[in-house]
């Protein structure tokens, strides 16, 4: 952070030092995948232009529409009609363009609506371009994100609410933003919520309990239980590798850890570790065995029963699936009954991440990731944050570097800040053999702790929990799992998306959720037949998890065993380790 004697004192000095930072952000976009997505748009651009020279007739309309509106924006400019009779207007849903001036300043009106028209014309050509589905998904994601990133509203000239503010505060606004860009320069990432307002164990992940095991994949937290007795059986649940599992122990009023704890169940948790380079040769085989199986058979060993109840969410679903699928190999029946929330089983379909799996895209990635021995997580987020690139990127690189404005905080978006590395050896298998080959839905597609994997095998009562707005884990995608498990079978929609569709607590019963769909007709169909509830999903859960835990027990007296004693108090220390 520079101090304030480092900062411009006048004009020429203030132009230079932009351009100085700017040229950081640069690097530092560069650094978190901007090579590769520019890369990407120029690659998708150019070969639309060398195909569209078959058809000329394509850019030729669209050209000339273009410049039709292009012509009427000029005459109702011109005519004062600009802002009564507009030509282009953005679409529903769409904030960036809220402020008055937008609508009531002609410049700004005009500047607004060139850039939608332009807009709209680089997405008509790309919707036409005729390209086999993933390149064509991948032509509209990219040219998505060219557009979004170039918005006059992401340009201080150009957006009128940041000038008014400069004016305003006389330059301060902008003083703040750049020492708050040189705060998140230095972090490599652009901070979405005031991050000194949260500390894991005091106020996230702070439900009571021990770390009880560890090895070099995990460390298993008992939570103190809250009731005088407990379901016979235990819940242990898996969180995904790809993020920290405090997204499910967030504060107590939205804690999923806190309301299993408080509905009777003798809970336990994996944290994962946050590997370093130096563990690039930590395998999915390594995630099975020495993680999800060691888990299950400490928690069994801990509360003297022969079965658990399993929870997992997205890859630690995937990961639990797995290893149920090494036990039915095995015919060994430690785990009662699993949960499945938004996890693919079948990657047929993958969602909004197909832009970026291709065998050219994964292998200059796996690349990258064999020689630096992990996959950074900063790379990882920003693939995800894409995805809604205006809410989670754009939009803070307007508020905090242009206007100066320090976000409020948010416990989910500390979560997300908070990114975990993946070994190089368990992501390359998990992107090729899930995403790209999908073998772990063919029966015996693939060799798993030296069992063949079939998910057929799998005969325990299984309940799925997916969301209808999910664009990580789609829920028709995840839907197919109905069909590879043979056991009884729960499917469960919930509204809203990935993290908001899980993480929706009973407490504020809150958004809905379907129940009750026929199963075997296909995705579709069951929506079609499904009975719509309001509120959470958690106390449907929770009562079908209760039906599987067994008999009430007296609950124990302290966390862990003799042979399991406690080794630190929860959270512990594997989830506080930060990205390298």
């Amino acid at each position: 952070m520079e101090n304030k004697s480092s900062m411009p004192s006048n004009p020429q000095e203030f132009i230079d030092y932009v351009n100085k930072e700017t040229q950081k952000v640069l690097e530092m976009f560069s650094a978190t995948g901007g090579d590769d997505i520019l890369s990407s748009f120029t690659q998708s651009w150019t070969d639309l232009a060398t195909r569209s020279w078959e058809d000329p007739s394509v850019w030729v309309r669209a050209i000339t529409d273009y410049q039709t509106s292009q012509m009427n924006l000029w005459k109702n400019l011109l005519s004062g009609n600009a802002t009564t009779n507009p030509v282009a207007e953005p679409p529903r849903g769409d904030r960036r363009f809220q402020a008055d001036e937008w609508s009531q300043n002609p410049v700004f009106d005009y500047i607004k609506q060139s850039y939608l028209l332009t807009s709209n014309l680089l997405n008509d050509m790309a919707s036409k371009a005729n390209l086999s589905d993933n390149q064509q998904k991948q032509l509209e994601f990219y040219t998505q994100q060219y557009i979004d990133a170039m918005s006059p509203t992401n340009f201080a000239m150009t957006n009128p609410e940041v000038l008014q503010q400069a004016m305003e505060t006389k330059g301060e606004s902008l003083v703040n933003g750049l020492k708050n860009l040189l705060g998140d320069l230095d972090k490599g990432r652009i901070s979405m919520t005031d991050e000194s307002a949260f500390n894991l164990g005091e106020n996230l992940a702070m439900t009571e309990g021990s770390v009880v095991f560890e090895n070099e994949m995990f460390q298993l937290i008992h939570y103190k239980p809250t009731c005088e007795q407990v379901a016979e059986r235990p819940t242990l649940i898996v969180p995904p590798c790809i993020n920290k599992f405090y997204i499910l122990d967030l504060q107590p009023h939205n804690s999923f850890v806190k309301y299993c704890v408080d509905q009777g169940q003798n809970t336990f948790l994996v944290s994962w570790l946050n590997p370093t380079a130096e563990q690039s040769h930590i395998s999915w085989d390594d995630y099975v065995g020495d993680g999800v199986l060691k888990a299950v058979e400490v928690v069994n060993s801990i509360a003297g029963t022969e079965k658990l109840n399993a929870v997992a969410w997205c890859i630690g679903g995937t990961l639990l699936s797995s290893s149920l699928a090494v036990l039915a190999a095995r015919k060994q029946t430690p785990v009662a009954s699993a949960t499945f929330l938004t996890t693919l089983t079948d990657f047929q379909d993958p969602g909004d991440l197909c832009v970026f799996i291709d065998e050219q895209q994964v292998k200059r990635l796996e690349n990258k990731v064999n020689s630096n021995g992990i996959l950074n997580g900063r790379e990882l987020a920003t693939s995800f944050n894409m995805l809604r690139s205006n809410d989670l990127i754009w939009s803070y690189v307007v508020n905090n570097y242009l206007k100066g404005q320090t976000p409020p905080p948010f416990d989910i978006l500390y979560w997300n800040g908070d990114s975990t590395n993946l070994p190089a050896s368990m992501y390359t298998y998990y992107i090729n053999k899930m995403y790209l080959e999908n073998k772990l839905a063919e029966k015996d597609g693939l060799t798993i702790c030296g069992e063949k994997i079939d998910l057929g095998k799998v005969k325990i009562p299984v309940y799925f929990l997916s969301a209808i707005e999910d664009h990580i884990a789609p829920w028709k995608g995840t839907f197919t799992g109905t069909e590879l498990f043979k056991g009884n079978i729960e499917f469960v929609l919930g509204a809203s998306g990935h993290v908001a569709g899980v993480i929706n607590p009973a407490s504020k019963n809150r958004r809905s959720y379907w129940t009750k769909g026929e199963l075997g007709n296909g995705a579709d169909h069951w929506l079609e037949t499904a009975e719509k509830q309001e509120g959470s999903w958690w106390p449907h859960w929770s009562e079908w998890v209760k039906r599987r835990g067994g008999k009430k027990v007296e609950a124990p007296a302290a966390c862990g065993s003799a042979e399991y004693a406690e080794i630190e108090p929860a959270p512990g220390r594997y989830v506080k380790a930060r990205e390298a």
